[in-house]
C-alpha cells in the first residue's frame, strides 16, 4: 500500500492558496487515478483506488496546516501504515515557483505543517514533494503571503508544476524514492 498526503487548509478560504498547493496535487491525482477523496476519517478527507496493481490512498488532512501531523499520525495507526510508504507533499517558500524538490529527510524549515509531522511521527525522515512558491516581497507577511492566491502570470508554472509533481509521485508507486528524485529534482 502506497499513501499520499497532500498538506492544505480546509475550507473555501483557502481553496486556491500557495499553503494549498499539497490539496491540489492530491485533486489531480484522485482526477487522474479515478479516486473519490470523500471518505472521513483519521481527522481527514481520504480516497482509496487501485493503480497500476497497487492499493493506493489519498489523504487531505482536515486539521488545518498546524496540526497535519495529527490527521497523519490517526491515519498510520488506524492503516498499520508504514512511514517508508508515504510521501507528504507540501507547498515551499525556498523553492521558486514552478519547480519540484524532492527530499527525504531534513528540518521543517518554517513550516508549520512539517513541524507538526516530525513532532508526531517522530522523525525528520520521510518522503517529500516540495512545492515551489517563492518567498514574498522584502515587507510583506509570510502568513498573509501563503495564504493568497497564485496570481495569473504565475498560473502556467502552477499547473505544470501539479502535473510534475503527480509524474513523480505516480513514478514513485513502481520505484525507489532515491531513483525518483534523481529523475525528478532538475
Amino acid at each position: 500500500m502506497k499513501w499520499i498526503v497532500g498538506l492544505g487548509n480546509p475550507g473555501t478560504a483557502y481553496q486556491g492558496t500557495r499553503h494549498n498547493v499539497g490539496f491540489m496535487v492530491i485533486d489531480e491525482l484522485a482526477k487522474r487515478w479515478g479516486i473519490s477523496v470523500t471518505q472521513s476519517k483519521c481527522k481527514a478527507l481520504i480516497g482509496e483506488g487501485n493503480v497500476q496493481g497497487t492499493k493506493v490512498i489519498l489523504i487531505k488532512p482536515m486539521t488545518y496546516m498546524n496540526l497535519s501531523g495529527e490527521s497523519v499520525r490517526s491515519f498510520m495507526d488506524y492503516f498499520k501504515a508504514d512511514l517508508a510508504d508515504g510521501v507528504i507533499v507540501y507547498d515551499d517558500l525556498d523553492t521558486e515557483i514552478g519547480k519540484l524538490r524532492l527530499r527525504y529527510q531534513g528540518s521543517a524549515g518554517g513550516h508549520n505543517g512539517i513541524k507538526s509531522l516530525i513532532q508526531h511521527l517522530g522523525t525528520q525522515t520521510f518522503d517529500r514533494v516540495r512545492m515551489g512558491v517563492s518567498r514574498p516581497l522584502p515587507g510583506m507577511n509570510i502568513a498573509d503571503y501563503v495564504l493568497s492566491s497564485f496570481p495569473k502570470s504565475e498560473r502556467d508554472k502552477l499547473e505544470t508544476m501539479i502535473a510534475d509533481a503527480c509524474d513523480a509521485i505516480e513514478f514513485r508507486l513502481k520505484a525507489p524514492f532515491e531513483e525518483t528524485m534523481a529523475k525528478f529534482n532538475r
